[in-house]
């Protein structure tokens, strides 16, 4: 058998609500794990009184007794585990786990037994209810009537608040039933009474949830926050204590995790949080003699304290409600302080990397734990670059975003939750986030912004064409929305079909004249841009590459050991850590890498002949065939030139006989045009045919034509 038992979505009933949870059972005892809070209840297997299986409203319950008094229950399992159960407490607890059924008769008259701290009304045999007299926060009496209140519960819906009983009169002297029935139920509940004196009084304390100045009176079993407005009572429920340094190093956050919160009126505070001045201090008299002191806290204080104030007040609850403080631990952010700025929601506040969790104070506090993380993830600032956001998902699904976080604290938090072996959600681009936020850490503030470098070419691309249109008449606007000048630039650009443009039109001379100086402009304009295309597509990738200098040498090769002595340094530091070390070698150790740059230098100039004398032969062939190809070209611009000349004066000879017949068009006459400019589109696929021959096979053209 095994020795362990595993259940996961497990619930345990708490004040009426049901909290999920795992459970494991094991040879040592019971643990449940509260999913939300984090808190571990443990049962020792030598406490176990009573094992119950029952069925519940989800599924099969299970509900453990101990020896002293106290009730555990916890549903959600299946029928079948029973048996896997039952053996399991035979062979490890020998316990019989009962199957006990509840009464759902409806009755509501039965008999009422105490046991331990818990308050059964039972049918027969068979329960009908159980309270946990814990739950209890007043019991009052009547003739023959008992009320029991109860503590709000804030996590249910619906919370009961009071039962009433009726206990009928006996028939025996000197015994009341209904104070009988009062004093059983006040021995084991949780009744809040301020009686006696308190053990000490702290005064006028800063509180900033809930705000405003508190005296704080410690009883034995809670705390009493009187304030101008409101009282608060807080039982000894306290989850757990931090003591947080404030980013200005002159202040203390002490924090007090709360469960079940206090209220007020409609709001819950799951934390009380005080300020203190690290310079403020106190001389504290316990309101105990030293023997009471010494029994109750076994030597943690002491009848006559005195130091700082936060340190007193800690101190005191501390042993008060046995609790560990948790402090942060060894992170460090860029300023030196052990917290980051940042904004959660609507307002700024300070995010404390702790050992296992995150906590942020103050409005409002957060306090997420290690294990509760389903990932994080680092994005961007939305509104700038110098700033990015810190986003957490939990495994319930609940996403916290803590954003103007400076880009100085990216490398010191992306390394703290690499080492606590948080899910990164973006972990393939950490280390191009990494490297882009460490080149911003030595830049101006105008620099590296992509988007504005953007927005003003955008903008003095805006201006040079308002200047080109301002330049002219509004004759010349217009024509520059004309798609057909867009053809001309394209034929002055490329240097093809440049005779195209020339013979579009004879109607408007302006027009004619007025062109070629602004197709110069744009020539003017665009040949920069194609020299430079040109140039960079020149660019031989097997030409031999440059040599390093001796300390880019030296820094190649000690590149890893610099990282290695420096865990989770930036690009940034690095350079200057290299540059440091660098000029603080001797001579000696110089030389030697400046005689191996000097050998780089050599083998550089070497490969560089060999690769020149291999380049000079053919870059003398490609001379030679430009030379070629520019000959051809200027032959058939004369060719072209020399046909439309005599097919501008043909059409010159034949413009009066289309006038004279410009009064009459019969069909006949339609189609022959229609004819004559095919025959025109004819002609001049020809001549390009022809522009596109070599010299030889022109001569043979023009000679049949």
């Amino acid at each position: 058998m095994a020795d362990t038992l595993e259940f996961n979505e497990i619930y345990q009933e708490v004040k009426g609500s049901m909290n999920d949870g795992r459970l494991r059972l094991s040879r040592q005892g019971v643990i449940f794990k509260n999913s939300k809070t984090g808190k571990v209840d443990n049962i020792q297997a030598s406490e176990l009184a009573e094992g119950v299986w029952r069925r519940v409203a989800l599924g099969h319950g299970l509900k453990l007794l101990t020896k002293n008094g106290h009730v555990y229950k916890y549903d959600g399992f299946r029928e079948s585990e029973f048996d896997k159960l039952s053996d399991f407490f035979k062979a490890h607890y020998r316990l019989e786990l009962a199957e006990k059924d509840l009464c759902v008769k409806g009755w509501n008259w039965g008999t009422v037994r105490f046991g331990g701290q818990l308050l059964s009304f039972d049918i027969g045999e068979q329960p009908v209810f159980e309270i946990p007299l814990s739950n209890v926060s007043q019991c009052t009496t009547g003739k023959n009537e008992v009320t029991l209140e109860f503590h709000q519960n804030d996590d249910a819906e619906v919370s009961l608040m009071e039962v009433r009983f009726y206990v009928p009169p006996t028939q025996e002297d000197g015994v009341d039933p209904v104070e009988a029935f009062a004093q059983n139920v006040l021995s084991k509940a949780d009744v809040i009474q301020a009686t006696g004196d308190a053990i000490c009084i702290f005064r006028e304390l800063q509180c900033l949830t809930p705000r405003g100045r508190y005296d704080i009176r410690i009883y034995p079993t809670f705390l009493h926050l009187h304030g101008k407005t409101f009282d608060y009572k807080i039982p000894s429920t306290v989850l757990r204590l931090f003591l947080l340094p404030h980013k200005d190093q002159r202040q203390m956050f002490f924090v007090i995790s709360l469960d079940p919160p206090i209220k007020q009126g409609q709001t819950r505070y799951h934390f009380l949080i005080l300020l203190f001045s690290k310079d403020e201090d106190i001389s504290l008299t316990l309101n105990m003699n030293e023997e009471e002191v010494e029994k109750r806290f076994e030597g943690r204080l002491t009848k006559n304290m005195s130091g700082s104030l936060y340190e007193m007040v800690s101190r005191v609850m501390k042993a008060l409600v046995n609790r560990k403080i948790t402090v942060p631990g060894n992170f460090q952010g860029h300023s030196g302080a052990q917290c980051i700025t940042c904004s959660y929601k609507a307002s700024s506040g300070l995010l404390y990397p702790l050992e296992r969790g995150f906590i942020y104070v103050h409005k409002p506090p957060v306090h997420i734990r290690f294990d509760e993380i389903s990932f994080v993830n680092f994005a961007r600032g939305t509104t700038t670059t110098r700033s990015f956001d810190f986003e957490i998902e939990t495994k319930q699904g609940t996403q916290y975003t803590f954003s103007s976080i400076e880009r100085e604290e990216y490398g010191k938090l992306f390394d703290f939750v690499n080492a606590k072996k948080l899910n990164i959600k973006n972990r393939g681009l950490k280390e191009g986030m990494k490297q882009s936020y460490d080149e911003y850490a030595d830049s101006d503030e105008d620099q590296h912004d992509a988007y504005l470098e953007r927005m003003k070419e955008e903008g003095k691309i805006r201006e040079e064409n308002a200047n080109d249109s301002s330049d002219g008449s509004g004759e010349e606007t217009d024509e520059s929305f004309n798609p057909g000048e867009e053809d001309d630039d394209v034929a002055e650009e490329f240097d093809s079909n440049a005779s195209a443009s020339s013979s579009s039109g004879d109607g408007d001379s302006d027009r004619d004249e007025k062109k070629p100086a602004k197709k110069a402009k744009i020539v003017k304009d665009r040949k920069p841009r194609k020299k430079q295309v040109e140039s960079k597509k020149g660019k031989d990738p097997n030409a031999p590459k440059r040599p390093m200098s001796a300390y880019m040498l030296w820094l190649n090769a000690n590149r890893e050991k610099i990282k290695s002595d420096h865990p989770g340094i930036s690009i940034t530091d690095l350079s200057k850590k290299a540059g440091e070390l660098w000029k603080a070698m001797s001579k000696e150790k110089k030389e030697e890498w400046d005689r191996k740059a000097e050998d780089a230098r050599r083998d550089y100039e070497k490969a560089m002949k060999e690769y020149s004398t291999g380049s000079k032969s053919e870059s003398a062939k490609t001379e030679r065939s430009k030379k070629k190809k520019k000959k051809q070209e200027k032959q058939m611009k004369g060719k072209a030139e020399k046909k439309g000349a005599a097919s501008k004066s043909l059409s010159s000879t034949k413009s009066p006989a289309k006038n004279m017949s410009e009064s009459f068009k019969s069909k006949e006459f339609v189609s022959s045009d229609e004819s004559s400019s095919g025959e025109n589109k004819k002609e001049d696929s020809e001549e390009e045919g022809v522009a596109s021959l070599p010299p030889s096979s022109e001569e043979s053209a023009s000679g049949s034509d």
